[in-house]
């Protein structure tokens, strides 16, 4: 797989990929960065990205992390200090995820979003950006939307000059998060700033196949035990030979095929032994030809969903 398939992989959009053509042509080693609010648990939605940073790191990118716990505080996620611990949290996680020190630049939102250039870019942002832009861009990722306070529309324009003062080349970030990006490509140019290129990755569903909420626990944990894992695929939503529109084939899809290049489901005898799939696509035609049961698929993505947290548990 070349340097663009692999950057390619399991995204939604690229903004824009003949942009991304010319940085690869002209620059050895772009930089690339993604900003997480430290919030609470890391799911597999916050994964994806991460997996989507090792790509890059894999194609030669230079990599950012921003733990942005002031963007946390301004969207009223606890208090500095409680937000800060949880951002430690984070960390670790991603640390146990692959994202190690050596190869990652980690970098704390309160270390620079305080100093006078800082705040000083976000106050000309500002002036140049409606209070309806602010309040579109933050309607997917903001809490309570429905009367923002203004410290939310702060948030969107602080992004937009991460972006700036972190000095990366591509703003990597789920697709809920494309209307704060196209508010830096249109805004940091009028401030002496180059637009970044923008890589958005899909939106996962819950497990239950509605919309992925830390209210209905409908997604899986990476600090999720063995057991937790196996309870939670028993009751997922799993359809017979539909592929579309499945958690579990998207567990298949953007965590475990692009890790394991031989995916082996266990089963008895008598239901057709093990089945062996190389790659997503045989997997795909595996399940909606029939020739694979839900729950074997079930059993198979807990397998290999604790195969990969295992590491992550062991250091949190």
């Amino acid at each position: 797989m070349d340097k663009l398939e692999l950057i390619k992989r399991n995204v939604q959009e690229i903004v824009t990929e003949d942009e991304l053509k010319n940085l690869l042509e002209t620059k050895e080693h772009p930089t690339a960065y993604v900003g997480y609010e430290p919030s609470g648990k890391i799911h597999m939605g916050h994964v994806l990205t991460v997996n989507k940073l090792l790509d890059l790191q894999n194609a030669g990118f230079k990599i950012t992390v921003l733990l942005a716990d002031v963007h946390a505080y301004l969207n009223k996620k606890g208090t500095l200090e409680e937000v800060r611990e949880v951002a430690d949290y984070n960390k670790r996680c991603f640390i146990a995820l692959g994202l190690d020190e050596e190869n990652t630049n980690f970098v704390y939102g309160s270390d620079y979003q305080l100093d006078q250039e800082y705040i000083l870019n976000v106050l000309k942002l500002t002036r140049i950006t409606t209070l309806n832009r602010a309040t579109r861009s933050m309607d997917e990722v903001g809490r309570k939307m429905d009367d923002p306070s203004v410290s939310q529309m702060v948030y969107p324009i602080m992004q937009a000059i991460d972006i700036a003062m972190l000095g990366v080349d591509i703003a990597v970030g789920g697709i809920d998060q494309r209307k704060i990006h196209m508010l830096a490509r249109e805004g940091l140019p009028a401030l002496g700033f180059k637009a970044p290129l923008c890589i958005h990755t899909p939106i996962l569903l819950g497990l239950d196949g509605e919309k992925m909420s830390s209210s209905n626990n409908n997604f899986i944990s990476v600090d999720d035990s063995e057991e937790d894992i196996k309870k939670k695929m028993k009751k997922a939503f799993c359809p017979a030979e539909e592929v579309n529109d499945n958690p579990i084939m998207e567990l298949f899809r953007y965590h475990i095929c692009p890790r394991y290049e031989e995916i082996v489901f266990e089963r008895p005898e008598k239901f057709g032994g093990n089945l062996v799939c190389k790659g997503y696509e045989e997997l795909e035609q595996a399940f909606a030809s029939g020739q694979l049961h839900p729950m074997d698929l079930k059993n198979g993505a807990a397998k290999y969903m604790n195969m990969i947290l295992e590491v992550v548990r062991s250091v949190i």
